[in-house]
């Protein structure tokens, strides 16, 4: 695999009035969602951090990162849409409308009466599953994770320390979501992923949902900086479920005057870039290892109901080899005076790794100017894990592990 960054401009782009419908993530169904994770007694927004030195130094007029190392106490977003999902779930059981059932009720001995048992599934990098395992605990229920082959031991311990059966495969990450299906038909179990297929879609539909609690939450941050509308988001994409919510809410909110939108995979497991690449609207599918340290976007098949939003919405796909990511974890980890720390995770320094490179390598100055960044681009960023694998993240900022290929160049497609 190339070591080289590829960027392709969406040519499938729609216009609010005749692309994919995105009333699902509009601002009144984030808003129920945010409201729903407000009666969570951890609830707190996490931090939104203007690194404005940073931004002199690329040139650019502000970067704004959403830091998820402090959601819920679980060092990562994730639990945002598995909460959310699994509530959901619960209220169309119990045939009740998700706005009356905050946490506290939805928690009480009585409901978990009338609801009995039930065993919730999923297969995961690490974040996913953790979150999950914690709110069916908190929920008084069980869970069973799986996880794909060569993930972090740490991650293992944290879903089990969650009180969930949780295991390492010897599978990639899509056939361990299969194995986590098949689960769930065998046994009765409840499957949370937030990926979708034929006859699985309303639970990825509340994930994604419940992801948009996240960009709520950063349109009103912007606004206490004085910034009403961001001029760019960069979003890391998996599956795309996280990048489809982020994208179907700002179009929602901005419509046609949405930002432009980059959404940013691991090279390993570029399938959305490689959808876009193909250039005829259908989702196309990595297979293999997927080994990339970016292992919460270590997924091959994408979500169908994200990659339609990302086609008709997005304005450019990039792949990344991993050390761009490694290059944002350091940046973030050791900031510029004056500028707040970030503890970023592979996954989550990706985007802060792209815009560096971008900006200051005059091997991407085509991809520079077609983003049209400059000195007055404001820039949000999400930051979706911390160090969930403590040791990846020593080797990698205090050890330079994936050091930065200087002149690796970039390839557009």
């Amino acid at each position: 695999m190339s070591e080289k960054l590829q960027w392709i401009g969406n040519q499938l782009m729609q216009t609010k009035d005749t692309g994919v419908s995105i009333g699902f993530l509009s601002e009144q169904e984030i808003d129920k969602a945010r409201k729903f994770h407000q009666s969570f007694p951890e609830y707190r927004e996490t931090p939104l951090r203007s690194l404005a030195n940073l931004a002199g130094a690329l040139g650019v007029g502000g970067i704004y990162v959403k830091d998820e190392s402090y959601r819920f106490g679980l060092n990562a977003f994730k639990v945002l849409g598995g909460s959310y999902a699994m509530a959901r779930y619960l209220a169309e059981r119990l045939e009740e409308d998700i706005a009356k059932l905050p946490f506290d009720r939805l928690t009480s001995p009585a409901v978990k009466q009338r609801l009995g048992e039930i065993t919730f599934t999923t297969a995961t990098d690490g974040n996913h599953g953790r979150g999950v395992a914690w709110t069916a605990r908190r929920l008084g229920q069980k869970a069973v994770v799986y996880m794909p082959k060569g993930s972090a031991v740490r991650r293992l311990e944290n879903i089990r320390a969650e009180g969930a059966q949780a295991y390492i495969t010897d599978m990639n990450y899509d056939d361990a979501v299969r194995l986590a299906a098949e689960s769930a038909r065998k046994y009765g179990w409840v499957i949370v992923q937030d990926t979708a297929w034929e006859g699985y879609e309303d639970i990825p539909t509340w994930i994604m949902q419940g992801y948009g609690t996240m960009a709520a939450e950063a349109l009103t941050q912007l606004r206490e900086y004085g910034v009403e509308k961001p001029t760019h988001v960069f979003v890391q994409a998996g599956v795309g479920s996280l990048a489809g919510a982020v994208q179907g809410y700002l179009a929602s909110v901005f419509g046609d005057d949405r930002p432009i939108t980059v959404i940013v995979e691991a090279n390993q497991a570029d399938c959305l870039f490689r959808s876009a690449l193909a250039g005829d609207g259908k989702p196309r599918v990595v297979t293999g290892d997927l080994a990339t340290i970016m292992a919460g976007l270590a997924c091959g098949e994408p979500n169908i109901i994200g990659w339609n939003i990302l086609r008709d919405y997005s304005h450019m796909f990039v792949s990344c080899p991993d050390w761009i990511a490694a290059r944002g974890m350091r940046i973030l980890g050791n900031p510029l005076a004056g500028d707040d720390r970030i503890v970023s995770g592979e996954s989550g320094a990706v985007t802060a790794g792209l815009l560096s490179v971008i900006m200051q390598h005059p091997e991407w100055a085509k991809l520079r100017e077609a983003l049209h960044l400059d000195e007055s681009s404001r820039i949000l960023l999400f930051s979706t894990e911390g160090d969930t694998d403590p040791e990846k993240y020593r080797s990698i900022v205090w050890d330079g592990e994936y050091a930065s290929y200087e002149q690796s160049g970039g390839e557009k497609k």
